[in-house]
């Protein structure tokens, strides 16, 4: 029996067979124009040729013959391995997708580089989803974090988003529950990274000859609670390994909740913890701006707060910033 799937927004102005190959990767041209010449691959139940520009809304018609051409789970010799559940799931976090970029919303706990160890990652799992595309990272997310992360589609697109990211004219913001009570409402820390410490001066050595990195964040509190918490929003002009966590923990001594590194969870008070119920990492990149590299059109994107924050936002009654 055939299966019909509806276009989503983020498929919006694709072409029909672009669409199909993405969806199904080993599927053979040649096996894709005679369905549709068989009228058995169908758009809003009308008969196709593989070139129509679909809209949002649209009903393909999938053959069950299709069914063997989708991505099989994949494993390469780094070890990395995802199934086709994942790769939904990565493509429901899409926020925003053309030709030359796709924006996801990384959910909390997916890497977004592949290694050792590392069962699925973003830029392994993004290859999968757009398999006639030069997939490319640009910037990172520690795994922990969740929120917007851009990918680049071309080489020409990667080259200018890696300058625009070097260059800081791309800017992302950052919000974070805290495990403290940050007393200023504002203000700029400024220091010296390496190995998860904290320096203040570049001079000071670990004892092995390597240099701290410089490391700047602006924050701003926007919320407390009870001297217990503290809802703060982030402005990293950086890009260290771990530096909102570590200018949290120990330039701000409030670490983010959840944060097992360079935290305790034991610290947070009974009554929290049970509203809390998770130990995800409550750190989020919420917006994201940047330059897109054909149209050179500014582009900013929101993300909603994710799910685990949820309980606690409404219970303290933590707002968003505008």
């Amino acid at each position: 029996m055939a299966d019909s799937i509806k276009v989503s927004s983020v498929e919006d102005g694709t072409r029909l067979l672009r669409w199909f190959l993405r969806h199904f990767p080993s599927m053979p041209l040649r096996e894709f124009y005679r369905l549709c010449r068989g009228g058995q691959i169908r758009i809003n139940s009308s008969r196709c040729r593989g070139q129509e520009v679909l809209h949002e809304g649209d009903v393909i018609r999938i053959p069950p013959t299709v069914a063997g051409y989708m991505v099989a789970p994949k494993k390469t010799e780094s070890g990395e391995q995802f199934s086709l559940s994942d790769l939904e799931v990565l493509r429901n976090s899409i926020v925003h997708n053309d030709e030359d970029i796709v924006v996801f919303n990384k959910p909390a706990g997916l890497a977004v580089q592949g290694g050792t160890g590392i069962r699925k990652s973003i830029d392994k799992m993004a290859a999968a989803l757009f398999p006639y595309s030069k997939i490319s990272l640009v910037h990172r997310l520690d795994m922990e974090t969740s929120g917007l992360l851009v990918v680049a589609k071309t080489q020409q697109a990667a080259q200018f988003l890696s300058r625009a990211f070097q260059n800081k004219t791309a800017h992302k913001e950052y919000l974070a529950l805290l495990n403290g009570d940050v007393k200023e409402s504002h203000g700029v820390i400024d220091n010296y990274l390496l190995k998860g410490r904290v320096f203040e001066s570049p001079e000071r050595e670990n004892g092995t000859g390597a240099r701290p990195h410089h490391a700047v964040t602006e924050f701003k509190v926007l919320s407390r609670a009870a001297g217990m918490l503290t809802w703060v929003q982030f402005m990293p002009k950086t890009g260290r390994t771990h530096q909102l966590r570590l200018h949290s923990a120990f330039s701000l001594n409030a670490p983010i909740v959840g944060d097992d590194l360079y935290g305790k969870t034991s610290d947070i008070d009974v009554g929290l913890r049970s509203v809390l119920a998770t130990n995800n990492l409550f750190l989020f990149a919420y917006k994201l701006s940047f330059q897109h590299p054909k149209t050179g059109k500014m582009m900013t994107f929101r993300a909603p707060v994710p799910d685990f924050m949820k309980p606690i936002m409404n219970l303290l009654e933590f707002q968003m910033p505008q």
